[in-house]
């Protein structure tokens, strides 16, 4: 298993930008069968800076500008990912949910809104980003946080499982 614990912050000096990048750009070369995304809190952030066009390889009309979170989400539905979205119902959520659900694939998203909810956890089929950060600016650029990434099926797998049982979105 591959894990890697990041704390992101003022104090820190880093940011979680990267390691998002990453993930989003291996799900667009291979993406996952299912998609997790649980946070209370999400804005439609910066995703994937292709401003250099070091990305078109992974996009299939490429542009050079920013991706946002809603767009590389949307195309990996396109793509046959069925993604679960788990956020509160809350007013901050509702420019990104309305512009993912313009843009995704409609029968591959499935959106839960509970308002205890509290985790923040991005998971694909073996890959698992979680920690106390939501993903909006705040939590990306501002916040102290602690996240952990890991590569491990199984691990990613009991995580699908769990957020299933407690959720009921899809998939």
């Amino acid at each position: 298993m591959l894990e890697r614990v990041v704390r992101t912050g003022r104090t820190t000096g880093l940011r979680i930008d990267k390691i998002l990048t990453t993930v989003l750009v291996a799900e667009l070369v291979s993406p996952s069968r299912i998609l997790w995304l649980v946070s209370p809190w999400i804005s439609d952030v910066n995703a994937i800076d292709n401003t250099t066009g070091g990305y078109d390889s992974v996009f299939i009309e490429a542009t050079n500008r920013m991706y946002q979170l809603s767009e590389v989400l949307a195309l990996l539905t396109h793509s046959g990912a069925t993604l679960n979205v788990v956020t509160r119902p809350d007013a901050h959520n509702d420019t990104f949910l309305r512009r993912l659900r313009r843009l995704a694939k409609a029968e591959n998203v499935y959106v839960v809104q509970d308002d205890d909810v509290h985790e923040k956890t991005f998971c694909g089929d073996d890959w698992l980003l979680t920690g106390s950060m939501n993903l909006t600016v705040r939590g990306m650029q501002i916040n102290d946080e602690a996240v952990t990434y890991k590569i491990n099926d199984q691990v990613a797998a009991n995580t699908r499982v769990d957020l299933r049982r407690r959720f009921g979105a899809d998939a």
